[in-house]
């Protein structure tokens, strides 16, 4: 387990996963003072294969995680409540807050986080600026970066820092990888 408040790190692909049309994905995240997560998603690969959701009005949209998307789940390290944020290219978002592992879950109420993105030969980036919740903000974190990369003959791969035994499971507290130290304004 790594303690940050900013790197870069590489996800891996499920072993179960259907692969093969995409080569690797790299997450660069960095803590703010503020309580702001900056995060870019790097997917390389042949990205023409990728079924990307089309650009719509950003807004909170349930179900993302069944196509191409990009999440953060993040808790306490202290006890068993977490949240996960789902992040589309399309400019949709989605978080929710769960009192423990897949229970309790709520719609968390927070600020709209930012999405852009920029597409080239070869690789795809994703860049999102969100808010922790409050309860967050000034304490370490436990934090999981995830992706559910679909392509355009139905495939579907699964991708996080870690993953439990048996099937992908992103709520599981071993995708929870990264201790993000809380970093105060000095």
């Amino acid at each position: 387990m790594a303690n940050i408040s900013m790197m870069e790190t590489a996800l891996q692909c499920h072993p179960l996963s259907e692969s093969g049309f995409v080569e690797a994905i790299a997450v660069h995240v960095d803590r703010a003072e503020d309580g702001r997560l900056q995060m870019k998603y790097t997917l390389h690969g042949p990205i023409d294969e990728i079924c990307f959701p089309e650009a719509t009005q950003p807004e909170r949209t349930d179900g993302l995680w069944k196509n191409t998307c990009f999440e953060l789940f993040c808790g306490r390290a202290d006890d068993g409540s977490y949240v996960e944020f789902n992040f589309a290219p399309s400019g949709q978002w989605a978080a929710y807050a769960f009192t423990g592992y897949r229970e309790g879950m709520t719609e968390l109420a927070c600020a709209p986080p930012h999405i852009e993105y920029t597409a080239g030969k070869g690789i795809f980036e994703m860049t999102v600026t969100v808010a922790l919740p409050e309860s967050f903000r000034t304490v370490d974190v436990m934090a999981g970066f995830s992706a559910v990369i679909a392509d355009k003959g139905g495939r579907t791969a699964y991708w996080a820092l870690a993953h439990p035994p048996g099937k992908a499971d992103f709520h599981h507290k071993d995708c929870f990888a990264l201790q993000l130290e809380a970093r105060s304004a000095a």
